[in-house]
């Protein structure tokens, strides 16, 4: 099957009626809307863009949403091409062989190509008591749900975060720049990521606004409960609020679907993002594994991600051989509150350097970097295939790992 496939793919193109090409694209986070705009360069190509909700969401800007210095919405007015159609609903099932899509209203949309990016959102935490005490924070409804919760509960109690990837050191410093009494629960090291040289900045920042760190040996926390967060050594931490940022999962749709995945649930694709299982699938940003090694989950990889994933749908209505993946990183920016901030350098194959920029320059990058990211939705919005940073080289590391790593499909899928 794999390698009819891939012999087909490059030369066939499936047209609807009155030779109208309909794409639906599922999602409409970073990838989807970048995969969105893209296609409608096209004006034989009819795009609907199916999102569980009607606005589009800032992810990058949660933990400001959390600390209520930013509502983390725009309106998709202002992301998303007038040629798009938004439907709002939510995907239940995508039917490949009939070439439909199942609502949870019992609605059916049909299409000729699918774009899949449904993004990420927490994972299960698998920790005794988190997920009935703790509070996720990696959706917009999240976010909101713990608002309340923060409202109701006096500056001065004890705030715990678990999880010291981004999203758990911006939340951190944002309440703790907010006046609240903050412990970070760091696991084995604060900022994975992030070079010794970055680390040691954003230790030293967070540790001025007053944020309490805990990592190292024993640092992972084994229960979670009304009041207290225990940890492996033995220690109990009180915890009038615990926010849980540690991990994040996919959505299980492309499971559901009978597509196969990799181990956390994304679709498993080729170099060209095209599913290995229906050549008119292709997939974009956080829920995609591009040859069984999927980039680090992030709105830096998402929007080149969309922009590759459009391409390869033009290229397959054209009847031509879709590019593949050469996707470059530039490192990871973090806020650290509304007064300080990190951009840690890395190389074109996503490992970070020495060098990094921090204090209030740091603020004013991750800032000018946010704004950035509209701006490119918008502009691809305006001008269809303007977006051009997914051609970047990435350099050879990429081609090296696919070289060493086992294959996830028929040989013949990978061009």
């Amino acid at each position: 099957m794999g390698k009819q496939l891939s012999e087909t793919a490059a030369v066939t193109g499936v047209t609807g009626s009155a030779g109208v090409t309909k794409v639906v694209v599922v999602g409409g986070g970073y990838a989807g809307v970048m995969a969105a705009n893209r296609l409608t360069s096209r004006a034989d190509v009819a795009v609907t863009l199916i999102n569980p909700r009607d606005t589009f969401v800032e992810r990058i800007r949660l933990h400001q949403l959390a600390a209520g210095t930013d509502d983390a919405v725009v309106a998709f007015r202002e992301v998303l091409a007038a040629g798009v159609e938004l439907t709002v609903g939510s995907v239940e099932r995508i039917d490949a062989p009939e070439r439909r899509v199942t609502l949870a209203d019992g609605s059916a949309v049909g299409y000729d190509h699918l774009v899949y990016a449904v993004g990420s959102g927490s994972a299960d935490p698998r920790v005794p008591g988190a997920a009935e005490f703790a509070h996720p924070i990696a959706s917009l409804e999240e976010v909101r749900r713990l608002l309340p919760v923060l409202d109701a509960t006096p500056a001065s109690a004890p705030v715990t975060i678990v999880g010291a990837g981004p999203t758990g050191i911006e939340t951190a410093a944002e309440l703790a720049e907010a006046g609240r009494t903050v412990t970070l629960v760091c696991g084995t090291i604060l900022g994975p990521y992030l070079h010794r040289r970055g680390r040691r900045a954003v230790t030293k920042r967070l540790t001025a606004l007053g944020v309490t760190l805990l990592q190292g040996s024993g640092a992972k926390v084994t229960e979670v409960t009304t009041d207290t967060v225990r940890l492996e050594d033995g220690r109990e931490l009180p915890s009038a609020v615990t926010v849980w940022t540690a991990g994040f999962g996919v959505p299980d749709l492309a499971a559901r679907s009978g597509l196969r995945t990799d181990e956390l649930g994304r679709l498993l694709t080729d170099e060209t993002l095209t599913s290995i299982d229906d050549e008119r699938i292709v997939a974009a940003g956080d829920s995609a594994a591009p040859s069984g090694l999927p980039l680090r989950m992030s709105c830096q990889a998402a929007i080149p991600l969309g922009a590759r994933a459009a391409d390869t749908v033009i290229s397959r209505i054209d009847g031509e051989r879709p590019g593949t993946l050469n996707q470059v990183f530039a490192g990871q920016c973090i806020s650290l509150g509304r007064q300080g901030g990190i951009f840690q350098f890395a190389h074109r194959h996503d490992v970070a350097v020495g060098f990094h920029i921090a204090g209030r320059p740091g603020a004013k990058v991750k800032e000018f970097v946010c704004q950035g990211i509209i701006k490119h939705l918008a502009g691809e919005a305006n001008k269809p295939g303007s977006y051009g940073l997914h051609r970047v080289s990435g350099g050879s590391k990429r081609a090296e790992l696919l070289r060493t790593a086992p294959p996830v499909s028929d040989p013949a899928l990978i061009p």
